[in-house]
């Protein structure tokens, strides 16, 4: 990506699954089988959550048995979910060693280690042959990525004709800065952000066909407001959340996003592309 040391050191390098065993046996998951449901406050590492997840998989067609490139996987949350509900094959990348740790571990504890797969890997350099996937799968990845013309372009040679491209992604609204630090950047120099039109210029200009484009900045804001009034509400943090895998500022960070939302800086989008037949 633009620069791979620093997002990772952005996310965090060391180990996640010391303090995910520990919130889980506070959850009291304790060491045993996972559910989907138990996961989805950690492991859906993006605004709305499972909502999100499971809208931008219903938008696009998913056959019984596809393989799936999950491009900036995470923890494996989406991957999970996608394999679960669609009897899919995934196979997840991420930059982050640790993230990728973990989404192995997780699969285990949800029995799902045969149809999810979890590799370090550059999303601009993806280590897979031309037309290896039915579909791709993108959420909350490329505002960390200047080169969106070598991303989508990665995407669309690893795709099959006719396979879909779902992404789901914060965009540029209007001509104000961004308030800063964010979820995914704490100052401009690691944050990419290009408006929906300038997403689906790029997209188009590597060959997809836009097949839909959907407005989520709305269910965005209130869901973050949502968010935000339930924490206040709470004496502390509960034991399952994203701050166990995002660190100590990601109240502020998720507090500055709800303001750029609010103020016309950022929107959030969901887009299904294709990769024509021929």
């Amino acid at each position: 990506m633009n620069d791979s040391n620093s997002i990772v050191e952005h996310y965090g390098s060391e180990s996640l699954m010391p303090q995910i065993n520990a919130a889980l046996i506070r959850a009291g998951l304790g060491e045993g089988d996972l559910t989907l449901d138990d996961l989805a406050p950690l492991d859906q590492f993006h605004i709305r959550g499972l909502t999100a997840t499971r809208e931008l998989a219903a938008a696009m067609q998913i056959a019984p048995g596809a393989s799936i490139l999950d491009v900036g996987c995470g923890v494996g949350g989406a991957s999970r979910f996608l394999a679960t509900t669609y009897d899919a094959r995934i196979t997840g990348i991420d930059l982050n060693p640790a993230f990728i740790e973990a989404a192995v571990a997780l699969s285990a504890r949800t029995g799902l280690s045969s149809k999810t797969k979890f590799r370090v890997a550059n999303a601009l350099d993806l280590p897979f042959e031309a037309s290896s996937f039915d579909n791709a799968w993108t959420q909350h990845v490329a505002m960390n990525i200047h080169d969106r013309d070598r991303l989508y372009s990665e995407i669309f040679r690893v795709l099959k004709p006719g396979g879909q491209f779902a992404v789901h992604d914060v965009v540029k609204l209007g001509d104000q800065p961004l308030i800063f630090p964010v979820p995914w950047a704490r100052g401009p120099e690691s944050s990419f952000l290009l408006s929906s039109t300038a997403m689906c210029d790029v997209l188009t200009t590597t060959g997809f066909e836009i097949l839909s484009v959907i407005d989520t900045t709305e269910d965005s804001k209130a869901w973050i407001a949502k968010l935000q009034s339930a924490r206040a509400a709470m004496a502390a943090p509960p034991p399952l959340g994203l701050h166990v895998v995002t660190g100590a500022d990601f109240p502020e960070m998720m507090g500055n996003l709800g303001r750029n939302l609010n103020e016309g800086r950022a929107g959030l989008v969901q887009i299904i592309a294709r990769r024509p037949q021929q």
